[in-house]
């Protein structure tokens, strides 16, 4: 059964069948169905480690898991956004910035702030991908907040 069905078939039968619909919903939620993903909600991630990150989601792409990003993701978090089986919702706080040295206020050299740019933004939709590569990625001491609303006009995948 899916989703979808057990919502309405809950709906159908309404407040006289209460117990009833409560119970099959019950049977929806926890019943596993063949071919369903797991589905991982993130509601606070402010980032990371960028290679532990990107072995993350290498990691990730070949599992069946659904991420739903809720709620804050930040910094190396973002990177997510180019699983295939990622989504975010309307309400969600996404914030990007450039790579950053270890050390506070050190610059990265050119050359490495250039190529960890190109690794991060390969995660990205194409239009979101653009405006990191020319905006996002020259803030490197605070970060640009996108609502999932924005992100989603950008390419990402809205939760449904």
């Amino acid at each position: 059964m899916s989703d979808r069905f057990c919502n309405a078939l809950a709906r159908l039968l309404g407040r006289p069948w209460a117990l009833l619909s409560i119970s099959l919903t019950l049977i929806c939620l926890t019943t596993p169905m063949q071919g369903r993903a797991k589905v991982q909600v993130i509601r606070a991630d402010m980032g990371g480690d960028l290679q532990q990150r990107l072995d993350e989601v290498e990691r990730l792409r070949g599992q069946d898991i659904w991420l739903r990003i809720e709620g804050i993701c930040v910094s190396a978090c973002t990177l997510y956004l180019g699983l295939p089986k990622a989504c975010v919702a309307d309400t969600a706080r996404l914030g990007f910035h450039g790579p950053r040295s270890r050390l506070a206020g050190l610059p990265l050299p050119w050359p490495i702030f250039d190529h960890l740019s190109q690794q991060m933004a390969r995660h990205y939709p194409p239009p979101l991908r653009r405006w990191f590569m020319t905006k996002a990625r020259l803030v490197t001491r605070d970060y640009y907040e996108l609502s999932g609303a924005q992100a989603v006009a950008m390419g990402a995948r809205r939760c449904e």
